[in-house]
């Protein structure tokens, strides 16, 4: 454990809830450290239910491809807690994360504060002393009281695909979900958004209305094709070709987008089609239909793929069989672990009819891990149990003929696979 993996275990302690949305022990702690959130670079604030971790990587590939510098804020970290935190194109140190979690710890003097509060609290004030030239800042959890929600005047917001998730705290409807993710959305500042269902879209257009801001949907203001060769971007200032987004699957042409459309609404001099392309292009990020080629898929005889995506919930089963249509070709055996509390039989609803074999698996490290009966029960009995995601690739390596295997279901498992791999974020 790092030293600042070591802090944050001891912060758990100053709040007896790990989420508890609310924006006023933020606004007392930035105070406490003299408002680091107003002396930031540019700011693109980004919600979502899912895609929000993609647009990020999307949206930091396009401005490292212009030659300029963007610190991005994300979560949840997948092997290690300095993930979370890229200051100008590079990982934090653990000495400057140690530091300035120590600095805002001593700034909250003990009060009442949730983990994920102060570490926010202390990545702005690393990202306030540190000279950027964006800052891609990703909600953790819904939006309006969300502890990101404390920059008055982003350049630019972003609001990617939304679904039924963490209902017990955004609310059981997707209306009411769309009206916690639409609360990022500031006077007068634009924002970039994809496809949504009538419900949601309807309340997004009231509260960027109410707001005087500019919303640029997809379909109306502009659009993000696949085509042969790449992708086609248009809005109102005309089109580009782009190549390949760097992260596969179909869904990934809305989050490009949805980058694209922020940028250009904010429209800096720096910002031109070749930048975009480029950019688009480069972009990874870890557990999105990353391909695996270490300690695990050693585990598969010649013949086979081994890929990981963190989806888990219904709109991202719904994503993730898209790509697996097109993935017809070969024998694809689905392996499943998710956290407790997700809607599972919804996740795996769409991902059914794909699979060649469903195996159900439950890591021993896995934070908060679905049981594997339970995995079971969703699936309709039709998943076998692995247990573990090891036992699973021996089984299918003896009884599958060669094709894909896609390990999903839960970014916390994904930290777990990625550990098994060797790998980190890079």
């Amino acid at each position: 454990m790092s030293r600042a993996e070591a802090i944050v275990e001891r912060l758990h302690a100053l709040h007896p809830k790990l989420i508890d949305l609310s924006l006023g022990r933020m606004h007392r702690a930035l105070a406490a450290l003299g408002h680091p959130e107003r002396r930031m670079p540019p700011v693109v604030h980004v919600a979502g239910t899912n895609g929000k971790g993609s647009t990020c990587a999307f949206l930091r590939a396009i401005t490292e491809a212009a030659g300029m510098r963007a610190h991005v804020f994300t979560s949840p970290h997948l092997v290690h807690f300095h993930e979370r935190v890229r200051l100008a194109g590079t990982l934090v140190s653990d000495a400057d994360l140690t530091a300035a979690l120590e600095e805002a710890e001593h700034a909250n003097a003990g009060e009442p504060i949730t983990v994920f509060e102060i570490t926010t609290a202390a990545a702005l004030l690393l990202f306030s002393r540190v000279p950027a030239d964006v800052m891609v800042l990703e909600v953790g959890l819904g939006g309006r009281l969300d502890a990101t929600n404390v920059v008055d005047r982003p350049v630019a917001t972003a609001i990617t695909s939304l679904s039924m998730d963490h209902m017990d705290f955004l609310g059981d409807t997707l209306g009411a979900i769309a009206g916690e993710k639409a609360g990022i959305i500031k006077h007068g500042v634009p924002c970039a958004t994809g496809l949504h269902a009538p419900e949601a879209r309807d309340v997004i257009e009231r509260i960027a209305h109410d707001n005087a801001a500019p919303l640029l949907m997809r379909g109306r203001d502009w659009r993000c094709d696949i085509v042969q060769g790449g992708l086609l971007f248009a809005d109102a200032r005309g089109s580009i070709d782009l190549p390949p987004p760097g992260l596969p699957g179909p869904h990934q042409a809305e989050n490009a987008g949805i980058a694209i459309a922020a940028l250009r609404a904010w429209n800096p001099a720096w910002l031109t089609d070749t930048a975009i392309a480029r950019g688009i292009a480069a972009a990874q990020w870890p557990a999105r239909l990353q391909r695996l080629q270490g300690a695990l898929a050693a585990l598969l005889p010649p013949g086979f793929d081994l890929w990981l995506d963190g989806g888990h919930n219904a709109g991202a089963g719904v994503a993730l069989a898209a790509h697996l249509d097109t993935w017809r070709d070969r024998p694809l055996h689905l392996v499943v672990g998710m956290k407790k509390g997700k809607a599972s039989a919804e996740f795996l609803r769409p991902l059914i009819p794909y699979a060649t074999t469903l195996t159900a698996v439950a890591e021993p490290g896995q934070h908060l891990a679905m049981s594997v009966e339970d995995i079971v029960d969703a699936s309709g009995g039709v998943a076998r149990p692995g247990p573990t995601v090891a036992e699973a690739l021996t089984r299918i390596a003896r009884d599958g003929r060669p094709g894909r295997v896609l390990i999903c279901g839960s970014l916390y498992l994904a930290g777990e696979v990625l550990k098994a791999e060797g790998l980190v974020a890079a």
